[in-house]
């Protein structure tokens, strides 16, 4: 049977509903949906140890079970919240014993079953289809898994998806997840529709207001933010993230070649939103990199969106992603995005973001933020002129400096606080990079070499582009407003 008013109701199958990419495209989606056709109910996993029972029920793990963040907004919007047993490879009997109880518990009451862990999605959904579910989809999420036994186990586990009538359909967030969890040819013969990861693109919006109030909050009102938002895995690639901002630190600390005249004097700050396992091995790499004073470790946050606004850059060297909306929110707000090339290029959807590899050295990621933060792209006006405007726009940011980039007028002896740590020859350039530099300095002289911008778009004026950005990422497919109306024809009809 259905509940409620005839709303069809679909059950979404994760790990969790904590602040994780998945879980946040969904819930963005659900509170954009027609709640009068379409609801929406959760299935999760949490560890059976506290109910004495390897193959417990839905109640009884619930009875047992941490609420998670989303929990709330889940019943305020009228879903339901189930669970399973976490899956271990070692209790796949009790497993699926656990999945067949349920659907058994719950005949009729689903019309789609749509498995966002596809991890275990080759178990589950056959049994929901078994059960009589109408429809089973498999989505997937990520490009990549885990280093190590996990990442084995789990490729293992869902290479059955791979496989023709395995589901109803199969969505990806991009090509590279689609490729990466159901293979090439499913994905060749046209089996694989893709799906962006949307947002509200209006939440997301560049806001001066929100921005100023939450830049005093933070504390950062006169400084420079780089950002990042992701939970502390393996995935986000965090230790790289901070040896990337120890390097700019060091390179604007110890500008003896006077490259970076423009920004001397700024405090710099790394703003980072999220948690996770790997997240006190962060601080303690911070604090290893001299670099702890400097970064704010923020945690989850309800009002995320606000603190895209307090950043002034944004950076994201994950090693693998399906399609990071965060990159998609960050370049909503208007922010500057230095991103991994192994993530997948749909993200690339406006002039704002560049890629570079992660094997690259993290002084090259370095020196690209620094050029980027003095915006180096043209203005069609004169040097002078261009660099009035920069010191207006930086000023804008970081209101008056003090002469000295530390906190106190007592600057410390960085050459005793580098050694062994190969930050003491950074900006000691080789022959080649000299003359590298020499012949960058000459090209940029010549007025051909310089690439103009639409008026619609300036990348130092935030308010002034953001209308252009989110039209470019509405045209990208990252609306979600546009995706729910899509997807709730899809659900009441089976069919695109």
């Amino acid at each position: 049977m259905e509940y409620g008013y005839g709303q069809i109701r679909i059950l979404h199958v994760l790990g969790g509903l904590g602040v994780g990419g998945a879980e946040c495209r969904i819930m963005d989606l659900y509170r954009n949906m027609n709640r009068d056709k379409i609801q929406f109910d959760f299935l999760v996993h949490y560890s059976p140890e506290k109910t004495g029972k390897k193959s417990p029920t839905s109640d009884e793990l619930m009875a047992v079970r941490e609420p998670d963040y989303f929990d709330n907004s889940v019943k305020k919007l009228g879903g339901r919240i189930f669970c399973l047993p976490k899956f271990v490879g070692t209790n796949i009997n009790e497993y699926k014993a656990a999945i067949k109880q349920f659907f058994k518990e719950h005949e009729g009451e689903w019309k789609v079953v749509q498995g966002h862990m596809t991890s275990t999605a080759a178990i589950y959904l056959p049994i929901a289809k078994k059960a009589g579910v109408p429809i089973t989809i498999a989505h997937a999420r990520s490009a990549g898994v885990d280093a190590g036994v996990k990442g084995l186990a789990t490729k293992f586990f869902r290479s059955p998806l791979q496989k023709e009538g395995s589901t109803d359909w199969n969505f990806a967030c991009s090509r590279e997840a689609g490729y990466s969890v159901f293979g090439k040819h499913l994905m060749d013969i046209g089996s694989v529709r893709i799906i962006p990861n949307a947002i509200d693109l209006g939440h997301f919006a560049y806001d001066e207001e929100k921005r100023n109030v939450l830049r005093k909050e933070l504390g950062v009102s006169n400084a420079l933010v780089i950002g990042h938002v992701g939970s502390f895995r393996y995935a986000k690639n965090h230790e790289f993230l901070l040896t990337v901002f120890a390097n700019v630190c060091r390179l604007l600390d110890n500008d003896d070649l006077n490259q970076y005249t423009i920004l001397h004097g700024m405090r710099i700050r790394l703003l980072m939103l999220g948690k996770g396992p790997l997240m006190e091995d962060m601080k303690k790499l911070a604090d290893k990199l001299h670099i702890a004073d400097r970064c704010i470790f923020a945690g989850n946050k309800s009002n995320a969106s606000d603190y895209y606004q307090a950043m002034d850059y944004f950076c994201f060297p994950s090693r693998y992603e399906g399609l990071p909306g965060s990159v998609v929110e960050a370049q909503a707000a208007g922010l500057q995005c230095l991103v991994s090339d192994s993530v997948t290029p749909e993200v690339n959807a406006t002039e704002l973001v560049s890629m570079m590899s992660i094997n690259s050295e993290a002084r090259d990621w370095a020196r690209k933020i620094i050029d980027d933060l003095m915006l180096h792209e043209d203005y069609g006006s004169q040097p002078l002129m261009e660099e009035i405007k920069l010191n207006q726009t930086l000023t804008a940011i970081t209101g008056e400096r003090r002469e000295s980039i530390f906190e106190t007028d007592d600057t410390p002896d960085m050459d005793l606080l580098d050694k062994d740590t190969g930050f003491d020859t950074l900006n000691t350039m080789t022959e080649e990079e000299r003359q590298e530099f020499a012949q960058m300095a000459i090209r940029e002289k010549v007025p051909g070499n310089r690439m103009h911008r639409s008026i619609e778009y300036s990348i130092g004026d935030r308010s002034q582009s953001s209308k252009y950005i989110i039209n470019k990422l509405r045209n990208a497919g990252f609306d979600v407003k546009l995706q729910a109306r899509e997807l709730e024809y899809f659900y009441e009809h089976g069919h695109f």
